[in-house]
């Protein structure tokens, strides 16, 4: 009875490899391929997935504006018989749960949003994991204990990541303050550019961001000041200020998700990998760094990854000094994905 068994499982697992639906899949990007951050990292992901046997053609539209403009690509794209399309941006949920009710062959999948059908499903990283990582390293590095963080909008996506740097921040150094910009933009170098000078003429020695062009990196290394970047590997854009940056490794995910919707297991769920799963990591750390920082982060990541160190574990303090999360509660996944308050540390407000 186990050798038909063990026999049975075979035969299915090699009939699906071989009778694996082929796919066309389509890719909506809010920047450029070349900003060298957000887009960028996903479209590495995209040409990794597409060296699937089952991946027949890729296609990506973009610097897509988020909102009519997006359903219109969005549309385009399942017209022309792409079946398994990524829309990579906020902004792009209505628009996609829009445009799948039309066409119900396809399957989508939202980056960052919360909402699912039939045929959509979401994904993102748990990106705040290597956001404390960084703030740790922040924390220590920083002499004036300002620390710039150059913000794009004002949604829990972004206030999370800088509640987690700040918490990494102060786990380290209890005195040092993150000062927060924020530019309503994800993509704009001169709007960056300007709020990261402004940071520094206040005293920031280090800055980070939210932002998907090197603008902020720029700035901090023609100022001689550290800086840590964000959605990829950055160093090439200041060779000297770099000490690491939280990275985005989409190419694992677009890999699972393209052969469960080749070989007909994929569902329609919310996806929220992290450092266990490999979907975000940290850059190659700077030399810079002391010897005892870098243990203290490779410690961490491992509690992390464990499930030992969960971040947002009370009491936490917001920045008004007001206790919002109890001591020894550990905040739901509900509660961090809806975030919308500073914690102690930060410097900043959050326009309702």
């Amino acid at each position: 009875m186990l050798k038909k068994i063990l026999f049975l499982t075979i035969f299915l697992f090699s009939f699906n490899l071989l009778y694996a639906k082929d796919l066309n899949v389509g890719f909506v990007y809010v920047g450029p391929v070349g900003d060298g951050g957000w887009t960028y990292a996903h479209d590495l992901g995209r040409q990794q997935m597409a060296k699937l046997p089952f991946v027949k053609k890729t296609q990506y539209i973009e610097s897509v504006p988020e909102g009519a403009d997006a359903t219109r690509v969005i549309t385009n794209l399942a017209q022309k018989g792409y079946n398994l399309i990524f829309t990579t941006s906020f902004g792009y949920m209505d628009p996609t749960i829009k445009v799948a009710k039309k066409f119900k062959n396809v399957v989508f999948m939202h980056c960052s949003g919360y909402k699912t059908a039939d045929n959509v499903g979401n994904y993102f990283g748990r990106m705040y994991q290597a956001r404390y990582l960084s703030g740790i390293i922040a924390g220590a590095m920083t002499k004036s204990n300002i620390i710039g963080y150059v913000a794009a909008h004002p949604i829990p996506e972004v206030i999370r990541g800088i509640n987690a740097f700040t918490l990494g921040v102060r786990s380290v150094n209890p005195k040092a303050v993150v000062k927060v910009v924020w530019t309503n933009t994800w993509f704009d170098p001169a709007t960056e550019r300007n709020a990261a000078d402004s940071l520094l003429d206040v005293g920031a020695d280090l800055l980070t961001m939210h932002q998907d062009t090197p603008a902020t990196l720029q700035a901090a290394e023609k100022r001689g000041k550290y800086v840590i970047g964000y959605n990829s590997d950055m160093r090439k854009y200041a060779p000297n200020g770099f000490l690491t940056a939280p990275v985005w490794n989409w190419g694992v995910l677009y890999k699972e998700i393209a052969t469960q919707v080749s070989n007909g297991t994929w569902k329609p769920s919310s996806i929220w990998w992290g450092l266990d799963k490999g979907i975000i990591d940290l850059a190659q750390l700077s030399p810079k760094i002391p010897s005892e920082i870098v243990k203290k982060v490779e410690l961490e990541k491992r509690d992390i990854i464990s499930g030992k160190n969960k971040i947002f574990v009370g009491p936490i303090k917001d920045n008004s000094g007001k206790v919002v999360v109890p001591a020894g509660k550990v905040m739901s996944d509900q509660e961090l994905l809806s975030m919308n308050f500073f914690v102690e540390g930060v410097q900043g407000t959050i326009k309702k």
